[in-house]
């Protein structure tokens, strides 16, 4: 194999990413070029509507498939949080980076932090994940669409469309563009509990290629795939679709595999929480286990009601 084309969405944090993964492939294997296949997909077109009322994070990778499927690519990076559990047969998802910091991050150009906002404050966050956490810890909270790539989001609250907002902290760590941001506070997990794969990407290579296997391979960090592997496992097996919030996470401390996941109603009520915990080698099945225990306790009813009401205001607009 003498090139490999990856193909990247045409955003920033997606360069970024892909140029990072395309160095270390290049350092491991210098006899291969890399070359990268830019696409603007159908979620970057689409900047006026929230993803739940597009089809959902997989706007974000259909056309990356596509172009593996035709044989324009050999390999997609993706950030893991927006790549659907269901994987399009002739293509596989084979390596996941180590994850690095998953936390959401509060930004703000008038107040300090999350704990100074005023009473009906205005956040800027279209994540029903996020809308859920937030209202459940203030119902007063005012929550507002925010949509664009990062810098736009951005521009908006600095022009003071919004009292602060929400964002996963790791895409503006990438993009160097905390630094101009007055107020900045890392939201705790146990506040803010992240979404399905944050913070580590994924290379989905096409199957039946042994060198390309082996690349993507090196690729992977076993501790971050057995993780993520859990949190994916949960959102399949429960069902979950893009208007529900849905937030799970899995970490790895002292050996143990320990898995936590939070639903509920976009309004912050009705939310029901669970954890599961075990060793590493018996954590393989905890992600299934923990959707098992939840659907038990009401779950699906939950995930039926928020559907009903997740974006109530913009359903007459849908595309």
């Amino acid at each position: 194999m003498e090139k490999l084309i990856i193909a990247t969405r045409a955003s920033d944090l997606a360069l970024w990413q892909a140029y990072h993964i395309k160095d270390k492939i290049e350092k491991k294997f210098p006899s291969i070029e890399v070359e990268l296949n830019k696409i603007t997909s159908q979620g970057d077109k689409i900047l006026d509507k929230p993803l739940a009322l597009i089809g959902g994070k997989g706007h974000f990778t259909k056309e990356l498939e596509d172009e593996m499927l035709a044989g324009n690519a050999d390999m997609a990076v993706h950030s893991l949080k927006d790549v659907p559990t269901f994987i399009p047969d002739g293509l596989e998802l084979v390596a996941i980076t180590k994850r690095e910091d998953q936390s959401d991050v509060f930004l703000s150009h008038k107040y300090k932090s999350f704990e100074d906002l005023p009473k009906n404050a205005v956040i800027g966050t279209t994540s029903l994940r996020r809308r859920m956490q937030l209202k459940a810890i203030r119902s007063d909270l005012v929550m507002k669409d925010l949509r664009g790539n990062v810098n736009t989001r951005l521009r908006k609250l600095k022009e003071g469309q919004y009292d602060a907002i929400v964002l996963a902290y790791i895409g503006l760590h990438r993009l160097d563009l905390l630094k101009d941001i007055p107020y900045v506070q890392k939201l705790l997990t146990s506040m803010m509990l992240p979404p399905m794969g944050q913070a580590a990407l994924g290379i989905e290579i096409v199957e039946g290629n042994e060198k390309l296997y082996e690349i993507a391979s090196y690729l992977n960090d076993p501790d971050t795939a057995l993780c993520t592997k859990q949190e994916r496992d949960f959102v399949r097996a429960i069902g979950a679709g893009c208007s529900a919030p849905v937030a799970v996470n899995a970490t790895i401390e002292d050996e143990k595999v320990t898995i936590r996941a939070m639903i509920g109603y976009p309004d912050g009520t009705n939310i029901l929480k669970d954890e599961l915990r075990a060793s590493k080698e018996r954590a393989g099945s905890l992600g299934n286990m923990l959707a098992f225990n939840m659907i038990k306790n009401g779950a699906l009813n939950i995930l039926k009601g928020a559907e009903k009401i997740a974006f109530k205001d913009e359903r007459a607009e849908r595309i």
